[in-house]
């Protein structure tokens, strides 16, 4: 049986699932801080329904993987358990909920931004349905600033409910990632 996306995330109509989202994302902001790397986490609940995770970590690698011919960020993007690929003593330190990280919360949103800040430059991507709409580009210069944002809005084809409860991030954010039921 082919597994779907949504049968690593958890459940797509209580709001569980939907959480579960943010909480992938957080993992990867977590890790940066446990590394020693990051020392702030931002989650922001935006006006028009997406998510806003941001951290002052080194920023996902923006190379281009040798192996797949793309930046190294499209591949954490797109391929489950990516994130290990590039620097296994550091990525998911955390544990995570289910490991799957955020190639998941990709693949389930209508639309996602990432914006990497890293070597002096900032570098963006966007994705629709989890598919890359172009490549990752160099879009500025900037001094003094490193880290990641990723930007999502979760997918009205795969979820019921999509309005994120404060409350639930609030707790569920409170407490390690990995902590929190599948």
């Amino acid at each position: 049986m082919r597994k779907r996306p949504g049968m690593y995330i958890g459940d797509t109509d209580d709001g569980s699932g939907l959480h579960h989202m943010v909480y992938e994302v957080v993992d990867n902001a977590i890790d940066e801080a446990l590394g020693g790397f990051a020392d702030r986490i931002d989650v922001i609940l935006n006006p028009d329904g997406s998510c806003t995770v941001r951290d002052n970590g080194r920023g996902v690698p923006t190379d281009i993987h040798a192996g797949e011919g793309v930046s190294a960020a499209e591949v954490i993007m797109t391929q489950l358990h990516a994130g290990g690929k590039f620097e296994q003593s550091v990525y998911k330190v955390s544990g995570g909920l289910h490991g799957v990280g955020v190639s998941v919360v990709n693949a389930l949103s209508e639309r996602l931004d990432l914006r990497v800040w890293r070597d002096g430059k900032e570098h963006y991507m966007q994705f629709r349905h989890g598919e890359p709409v172009a490549p990752l580009k160099a879009v500025g210069e900037v001094k003094d600033k490193r880290g990641t944002e990723v930007t999502f809005l979760p997918s009205t084809l795969t979820f019921t409910m999509t309005e994120f409860d404060y409350a639930t991030l609030e707790h569920g954010c409170a407490n390690s990632p990995s902590s929190i039921p599948a």
